[in-house]
């Protein structure tokens, strides 16, 4: 069975392309127009085992908010095709990452109940030109559209850039464990038999 979602996204604002494989080698090509964005979208790619290609640009000129929001948008519609009918998912996924001074955990929930829970304090630090509180609406947009209970929680940080990579590469090992085939597991991983 091919795990694989696919969505593409035009509007006055942006243009986007997203293929993602949940069964892949960690291979990522990705061009957003956002280098910081690339860079994240690579790491999730690489450390959650996904093969994801994403290719968008938009109205960056105003700002980075539409385009960003609007991939999270366009990848939680891919997670969640690929998902199909959740049978013998493992639905819960924990990881705990560091990267250097920062750490961050997040667990999540493939309930179809989306929320997300999101705590993280960047002292106003920009990365470059990008405010990285829009990781904040990306994520939402992700958990909306893909139905996912999503707790993001940095437990403590001074640089934002490694507040954000600690952020994507706990969301990658999360996703991969939550998305695991479990042989155990008959039909979904809830009492009410669907999810």
């Amino acid at each position: 069975m091919e795990r694989t979602g696919k969505e593409v996204r035009k509007t006055k604002e942006t243009e986007i392309l997203i293929e993602l494989n949940l069964d892949g080698e960690g291979k990522g090509e990705i061009s957003t127009t956002i280098p910081f964005l690339d860079h994240m979208l690579n790491l999730l790619a690489r450390h959650g085992f996904f093969d994801l290609t994403v290719q968008g640009k938009g109205d960056t000129d105003v700002d980075y908010h539409h385009l960003i929001e609007d991939i999270g948008i366009c990848l939680g519609e891919a997670i969640k095709k690929a998902l199909g009918d959740k049978k013998g998912i493992r639905r819960y996924g924990s990881a705990i990452v560091p990267m250097d001074e920062s750490l961050c955990q997040v667990s999540m929930d493939l309930s179809g109940r989306p929320c997300l829970v999101f705590n993280a304090d960047f002292d106003n630090k920009k990365i470059k030109d990008l405010d990285p509180l829009l990781f904040r609406e990306f994520f939402k947009s992700l958990s909306d559209h893909g139905g996912i209970t999503l707790h993001i929680n940095v437990l403590y940080g001074k640089n934002s850039h490694h507040i954000v990579e600690s952020i994507f590469k706990a969301f990658a090992r999360s996703l991969d464990k939550a998305t695991a085939i479990d042989n155990r597991i008959t039909g979904v991983m809830s009492t009410k038999g669907r999810l």
